[in-house]
C-alpha cells in the first residue's frame, strides 16, 4: 500500500507525556498519554512462538524450563473506561502444567501461559484436550499440550469483568474462525482473539473504535500499595498491546524505564 509503515516501534516511556507513579505530576498538568499502536502487530504471533511450527511433534523442544515463570516480577494493573474497571490482574494467580491444567478445563475457558521474558500466550479451550488459537497470523486448532510448549497455564476466565456468552457460542465462535489468517484477520494478537470468542465485543476487534482526540482508557499499574502508574489511551486495543509488553518485559523492567524517564525530564526541567 505504498509507503504505508508495515509496523510502529513501540515508543518508550521517555517519548511520552507521563507522570509519577506516586501520582505527584512535576509539570501540573496531569497529562498522562499512551502509546497508539496504529500499524503494530503483538510480537506474540511472529517472535516467541515460532518454534511451535518448526519442529513435529516428536522433537519439538521444551525450551522455556530455562526461564520458569516468575509470579514476583509480574506487574499487578487494571483497566478502565470512563470510572468502570473492565480488566484487573492481582498477583499470585497460581500456574499448572498443561497435564494438571488439562484437568481443571472446560469448554469455552480462556486459557493464558506464561513464561519469564515473553509474551502470555492466550486460547480458548474447545474440548477434547484442544484449544484455539491465534499463532503467527493464522487461528489454528491445536492440543493443549502442544500450544503449552512445557509453560505453565492457568484459566483466566475473571480478568475481563464482561458478561460472558454461553459456553457453546464460545467454542463456535473459536471454531468458526480456524484457518483464518494474515490480512483476513480482526485480531492484533491471541488475547484480543481469544477474549472476542468469550465476550463477543468489538472493543477487542482492530478497528473496533474509532480513535478520537478523547482517551476513555487508563491502564492502571500497581508497583506497590502506595505506589502506582497511569497511561491513557483511545481504544481498549492499544491499552492490550501496552499491557502485554509490560508482562513480556517484566515488573522491574518497567520499573526502571519509569525510574529512567522520570529522572531525565526532573534534570530537563533543572536546566530549563
Amino acid at each position: 500500500m505504498g509507503n504505508q509503515v508495515e509496523k510502529l516501534t513501540h515508543i518508550n516511556y521517555a517519548e511520552v507525556p507521563t507522570s509519577d507513579p506516586n501520582g505527584f505530576d512535576p509539570d501540573g498538568d496531569g497529562t498522562r498519554i499512551g502509546v497508539s499502536y496504529i500499524f503494530s502487530n503483538d510480537d506474540d504471533d511472529h517472535d516467541q512462538d515460532d518454534n511451535l511450527d518448526h519442529f513435529p511433534p516428536d522433537s519439538r523442544p521444551v525450551n522455556h524450563e530455562e526461564k520458569p515463570f516468575d509470579p514476583e516480577d509480574e506487574l499487578e494493573c487494571a483497566i478502565y473506561y470512563r470510572d468502570e474497571c473492565v480488566y484487573e490482574r492481582s498477583c499470585g494467580s497460581p500456574s499448572l502444567s498443561a497435564e494438571s491444567l488439562l484437568a481443571k478445563c472446560r469448554p469455552g475457558d480462556l486459557l493464558e501461559f506464561v513464561a519469564t521474558g515473553q509474551y502470555p500466550h492466550w486460547a480458548v479451550y474447545v474440548g477434547d484436550f484442544q484449544v484455539v488459537h491465534l499463532h503467527r497470523a493464522e487461528i489454528q486448532n491445536n492440543f493443549l499440550t502442544d500450544v503449552s510448549q512445557g509453560r505453565k497455564g492457568r484459566i483466566v476466565n475473571g480478568l475481563y469483568r464482561h458478561r460472558a456468552l454461553p459456553p457453546e457460542v464460545i467454542v463456535r465462535n473459536a471454531m468458526d474462525h480456524v484457518g483464518t489468517r494474515d490480512r483476513d484477520l480482526c485480531w492484533r494478537n491471541s488475547e484480543c482473539f481469544a477474549a472476542w470468542c468469550r465476550f463477543g465485543r468489538r472493543e477487542f476487534k482492530i478497528g473496533g473504535e474509532i480513535r478520537i482526540g478523547k482517551q476513555p482508557y487508563k491502564l492502571k499499574l500497581l508497583f506497590s500499595e502506595k505506589k502506582s502508574h497511569v497511561l491513557e489511551f483511545q481504544c481498549l486495543e492499544d491499552v492490550i498491546m501496552e499491557k502485554r509488553r509490560n508482562d513480556q518485559i517484566g515488573k522491574g523492567a518497567v520499573m526502571q524505564e519509569l525510574a529512567n524517564h522520570l529522572n531525565a525530564t526532573y534534570n530537563c526541567s533543572e536546566r530549563w
